[in-house]
């Protein structure tokens, strides 16, 4: 099992452990409850260093990055990222991804999901036919999310840029903590504002941005959070998880993520025909938000079912939501079982328990 390499910080505070994508994590530390309230009022460190990037460089960069993923990334200029997905050869998603790009058609960083990283290097690598430079740089790379409205202000302090006034999916580079060529992001997969910090462990960077980030935030209640409460957080949003709400075997159609699929784009894309001829016929499913109605938790794999006890689909992500009190979650369901305030049942434990089709996001 790998390390990051904060490991041994979270094992010092006393982080609840588990493996996750290959790597020995931290998944709570003063409770899912709490540090998600964190997050949500105040501020919170997530270390996700276990994601995976690929730096793409050379003249024929962009064509490559428009070739595999949905998303347009001619749109892109220096210091813009974009969410975007890979899709495979029958419309399916190999993976969710972060485009950054970092010198306009020439450079750009893939942000990667930890447990899809040579799934998606292989991926990429095959389409790779004009000589693009791809270098994996996931394991010298340490990322932490910095995220909650107060976030920005705390680590303002420590960096040379303008974090303040960063725009959504947004990105600077500069000296941070006294590291030089940090990159800082107005991205998160929380819905609670913050940044994320990429930069390389040289030198000993990893423990003095971590120890400059405490230092600063600690004092007005910043504190590390674990992956249980990223996951609940991101759940409150509507937001995807990989492997869960979408993998190979549902498209970006189905998933909700039309709005990062543009078919209209000059470059032919993966799949582009396949999902052109969904959106056509219209899709058979759809990826949901529900709340509970009646009393019960929805867990990944559970059965949808309509008023008459005919299966429609299935639960992909729920949990308690901590900031509303009440259980929510994601699933496929037949099309026209999907509008906004269906009443829907998902099968508890062989009892069918009353939800409702609700708007994302939860919160």
């Amino acid at each position: 099992m790998k390390s990051t390499p904060f490991t041994q910080k979270h094992i010092a505070l006393g982080a609840k452990m588990a493996a996750f994508a290959g790597y020995n994590m931290p998944i709570s530390y003063s409770g899912i409850n709490d540090e998600h309230a964190t997050v949500r009022n105040n501020a919170g460190v997530f270390d996700v260093s276990h994601m995976g990037e690929f730096m793409l460089k050379g003249p024929k960069a962009l064509d490559l990055i428009q070739r595999v993923t949905t998303n347009d990334a001619s749109k892109l200029s220096n210091g813009k990222a974009q969410y975007s997905c890979l899709t495979n050869t029958t419309g399916g998603i190999v993976d969710d991804l972060i485009v950054y790009c970092i010198e306009e058609n020439n450079v750009y960083m893939l942000v990667v999901n930890a447990s899809n990283i040579e799934k998606d290097w292989n991926w990429i690598q095959q389409f790779n036919t004009e000589g693009v430079e791809m270098h994996n740089i996931s394991d010298k790379t340490c990322l932490l999310a910095i995220q909650g409205p107060n976030a920005s202000k705390m680590l303002q302090p420590l960096t040379d840029v303008d974090i303040l006034n960063l725009k959504y999916y947004t990105f600077v580079k500069g000296t941070f903590a006294g590291v030089d060529n940090v990159l800082i992001s107005a991205t998160g997969y929380t819905g609670a504002g913050g940044v994320e910090i990429y930069f390389e462990d040289a030198n000993g960077a990893a423990d003095k941005i971590w120890d400059a980030i405490f230092a600063a935030g600690g004092p007005q209640g910043l504190k590390p959070i674990g992956l249980g409460a990223r996951d609940t957080l991101r759940l409150e949003m509507g937001y995807c998880l990989y492997g869960n709400d979408i993998d190979d075997t549902t498209s970006p159609l189905e998933g909700g993520l039309g709005w990062i699929t543009k078919l209209n784009k000059e470059t032919s894309f993966t799949a582009k025909e396949i999902l052109e001829s969904q959106k056509a016929a219209g899709i058979s499913r759809k990826l949901v938000g529900f709340e509970m109605v009646d009393r019960g938790i929805p867990r990944h794999d559970y059965q949808i079912k309509n008023a008459a006890g005919e299966v429609i689909g299935k639960v992909t992500s729920g949990t308690q939501a901590p900031s509303l009190n009440k259980a929510v979650g994601l699933g496929y369901v037949e099309t026209s079982q999907a509008a906004i305030g269906t009443e829907i049942f998902v099968d508890i434990r062989n009892t069918p328990v009353k939800a409702k089709v609700v708007k994302f996001p939860f919160v």
